[in-house]
């Protein structure tokens, strides 16, 4: 351990600065008639997502990696608008834009559409960053744009194709009929970092591959009614119209499973709490998840999240 490892990694004034970003988003919300909750930040459960390693407690379950099955809970209990800003948790992401602990913001609109979350969305990084968001686009048109190849249509071996020629991915990496990751890592690593170069821009409707809780189109299931901002080339937030249908979202999860059986990774528990919530009546309703660590490393002119956390993954 080098001397002074003890040392905190952001400054006196980039505390300052955290401690300011939160009292903004709170203003925001609080004006925007969003009710500020606390739900438990270890579950008996953990979200069935290919994409998300949890945390395990011994004898307690898994720390959240979002607050989502818990205010899906509220909403179907009446809670109406409500959000919560705290930490949340991640195996297996630790680098330059990733911490396993990190600060999410998280809120759901019942009643709402998918663009109304949007607009709230670009108001609120309007309001914190000071720029006009730029023109909403599609996940197709960007993809194309970037690849030449069309998301929607294109056949799996063509994307692995894509991505190999190009060095994103070694010849084994990845299973070559995963449609599901060559879409994420083309994403990633080719057309994710063109994306909001001079203010934050949201991306629409993106491929249904990966979609859990989140429904799809009504006249293309292939679509999901999913978004995502980015600015300076980083992932800011992700929102959806989300899915209502308990039926669905158990067969859903059991799909994710399976699929991560199969992968040979650890397949936590159905969340059943969620699913009675959902039986019982989530009403329709559209939400987003914000990283707030990551916002105000942008907003303070950072290449990475180290600088805004008192004490990152390496020095905790």
């Amino acid at each position: 351990m080098a001397d002074d490892d003890w040392r905190p990694g952001a400054s006196r004034a980039t505390l300052e600065r955290r401690a300011g970003l939160r009292a903004d988003i709170r203003h925001f919300m609080a004006a925007a008639g969003v009710l500020e909750v606390d739900t438990p930040l270890i579950s008996t459960a953990a979200p069935a997502e290919r994409g998300l390693q949890c945390m395990a407690v011994e004898r307690g379950g898994h720390l959240v990696p979002s607050p989502e099955h818990g205010l899906k809970r509220l909403l179907a209990a009446g809670a109406g608008p409500i959000y919560q800003m705290g930490p949340v948790f991640r195996a297996g992401e630790a680098g330059r834009w990733h911490n396993p602990e990190f600060c999410m913001l998280e809120w759901y609109r019942p009643r709402a559409a998918i663009d109304d979350i949007i607009e709230e969305t670009e108001a609120l990084l309007g309001a914190v960053t000071g720029l006009e968001c730029a023109p909403r686009t599609s996940y197709r048109a960007v993809f194309l744009s970037v690849t030449g190849l069309d998301p929607i249509e294109c056949a799996t071996d063509a994307l692995a194709a894509w991505a190999r020629q190009r060095d994103l991915a070694p010849a084994n990496m990845a299973d070559e009929h995963d449609r599901a990751f060559w879409l994420d890592l083309i994403m990633s690593l080719a057309v994710q970092p063109t994306l909001g170069e001079s203010a934050p821009i949201c991306v629409t409707d993106f491929p249904a591959e990966d979609a859990v809780l989140v429904e799809t189109h009504p006249d293309d299931d292939r679509v999901a009614r999913r978004f995502e901002c980015f600015w300076q080339g980083v992932e800011l937030a992700n929102g959806a119209q989300e899915l209502t249908a308990a039926a669905t979202a158990r067969e859903r999860m059991a799909r994710e499973q399976r699929l991560r059986r199969e992968a040979g990774r650890a397949v936590p528990p159905l969340d059943e709490k969620l699913l009675a919530a959902m039986t019982a009546g989530l009403p329709p309703c559209a939400g987003v998840a914000l990283g707030v660590d990551r916002l105000l490393a942008l907003v303070c002119g950072f290449d990475s999240l180290a600088p805004v956390l008192a004490f990152d993954w390496a020095r905790r």
